[in-house]
């Protein structure tokens, strides 16, 4: 394919995502809860779009692809786990939408008694996680876009995070969702489209095996990776999807509980029957070219390759749609929890509505050249998720199925589950050999973390915040924001005593 016709309908596609983000999106950015939730009241259709577009990310576009390239059905766990993820987030957690949090940080201080401290800690967390998002987004748009259009991996990534920033900046959460939605049409249609190509490349699925190990082929690759590697693989992605707060952001914005459960049902199922189509694609390459110097480059090489030049182009845009689609979330997730929480934290005031949306665009700018900087010094999308999910993520988790589960859970647990979870994380990963025997940190680091929460809850005093008292000391701060010029917190509310 032509390296300048990609290169040029990247960009046209890149303005036409601009224009629409700001047109449906002009009516709709006037304070903090229309730029950053859509006003909570975004529709079904468009949570379910939204949340498809963000979960058929840069995972499953480039990693899963290349992780079927190199383990074969492998390449199903990260969808398994997805959708495993997702619908988990529908059972447990969709009715807190009536709770009216802004942010993840808010919903895991209130299980503790709104304690400022484990709030403070878990914005910290948050905004990095975003930024590690980011940066795994950034990394495989970056690779996609070197290897098209033909320019440097540096310039790529660069081009990227323009391409997705200036609609968030321009648009917010509205024109996020609304992209998304647009973008999730043309992923699926071109994923679809591509796994049925492929396998009519390869005549059908003998052919799809041909060439691969006998363990690539087996049920789920097991034979190929392992079975306690191949369950962490799935684990560690549905705790991603269950602790990611772009994810929490579909239930904060969503129209109602009941909008925001059976948007999250419909889309576990969609992205379960999706879950095979990476596999496929990667398999599909691997019998077509098993000497690919970097199996990340599965996809495109498929669509550049073997594709005529119009469908190739579908499917090159269908897979930076999905790298773009899931950052641009993140994006938004990253700067809520900065302008709602760390501003507080920083300044002991919360920002005026007349600031919030220009503070929120500035926020934009910074966080995505954050990510960009982090990008920059990985080339493997699945390892840099895993990792990342695993030392940030894990304590999240846990401390989200206490808080949300077990009344008893306190600020003192929280922190123990969170500091537990980070270490256990990274000694794993300093350990070849244990790194080996788990497949990633995700097990080990959720288990240590459940176990330190609920003995540090039990051995320290209980809470006495009641949840009442918890919900009105986090609304009546979030209304300042909307109601009163840059407010100073009281000395009770800045420090918020732990209990």
């Amino acid at each position: 394919m032509n390296s300048q016709i990609f290169l040029v309908t990247f960009v046209l596609y890149i303005v036409a995502m601009i224009v629409f983000g700001w047109w449906v999106s002009r009516h709709k950015r006037g304070n903090g809860d229309d730029f950053l939730l859509g006003g909570r009241s975004v529709p079904l259709f468009l949570t379910v779009g939204t949340t498809v577009a963000t979960m058929v990310g840069t995972g499953s576009s480039m990693g899963a692809v290349g992780f079927g390239y190199a383990n074969g059905w492998a390449g199903a766990l990260y969808g398994i786990g997805g959708a495993v993820g997702v619908l988990l987030l529908a059972v447990c957690f969709s009715s807190v939408r009536k709770l009216r949090f802004m942010t993840m940080s808010e919903e895991l201080a209130y299980y503790v008694g709104a304690n400022r401290l484990v709030r403070n800690v878990v914005a910290l967390l948050i905004y990095i996680a975003c930024i590690g998002w980011l940066g795994a987004h950034i990394l495989g748009g970056g690779l996609y876009l070197s290897w098209m259009a033909g320019i440097d991996l540096t310039t790529a990534r660069i081009l990227v995070a323009l391409g997705f920033g200036i609609y968030c900046v321009v648009g917010g959460y509205f024109a996020v969702i609304w992209t998304d939605t647009i973008q999730a049409v043309v992923l699926f249609a071109g994923f679809i489209l591509m796994a049925i190509l492929a396998l009519v490349e390869v005549d059908g699925f003998s052919g799809l095996t041909a060439g691969m190990d006998a363990g690539a082929t087996s049920f789920l690759g097991i034979g190929q990776i392992g079975a306690l590697p191949a369950l962490s693989l799935a684990a560690v992605i549905a705790i991603g999807v269950l602790a990611t707060p772009s994810f929490r952001q579909r239930i904060y914005s969503g129209e109602s509980v009941k909008s925001v459960r059976r948007s999250f049902l419909i889309t576990g199922v969609l992205y379960l029957g999706f879950s095979i189509i990476p596999a496929i694609i990667g398999m599909a390459t691997h019998a077509l070219n098993p000497g690919l110097e970097n199996s990340n480059y599965a996809f495109p090489f498929l669509a550049t390759e073997i594709m005529p030049l119009g469908l190739g182009l579908l499917l090159l845009v269908a897979g930076l749609s999905a790298t773009m689609s899931s950052a641009s979330s993140d994006a938004i997730a990253g700067v809520s929890t900065l302008i709602r929480d760390l501003y507080v934290l920083a300044t002991g005031r919360t920002p005026s509505a007349r600031n919030v949306v220009r503070f929120s665009r500035i926020a934009l700018v910074a966080t995505i050249g954050l990510a960009l900087l982090f990008a920059l010094a990985s080339d493997n999308v699945i390892t840099y998720i895993t990792r990342m999910i695993s030392t940030i993520l894990s304590g999240l988790f846990v401390s989200a199925m206490l808080g949300r589960f077990w009344p008893r859970y306190n600020w003192q647990g929280a922190i123990a589950t969170l500091i537990c979870a980070s270490v256990t994380s990274l000694t794993i990963i300093a350990n070849s050999d244990w790194t080996a025997f788990w497949g990633n940190p995700s097990i080990p680091a959720v288990l240590v973390a459940l176990l330190a929460g609920v003995v540090v809850s039990l051995v320290t005093p209980a809470s006495r915040v009641t949840n009442e008292q918890a919900l009105d000391i986090l609304d009546q701060e979030r209304k300042r924001m909307e109601q009163v010029p840059e407010p100073t917190l009281t000395s009770a509310e800045a420090s918020s005593a732990p209990r």
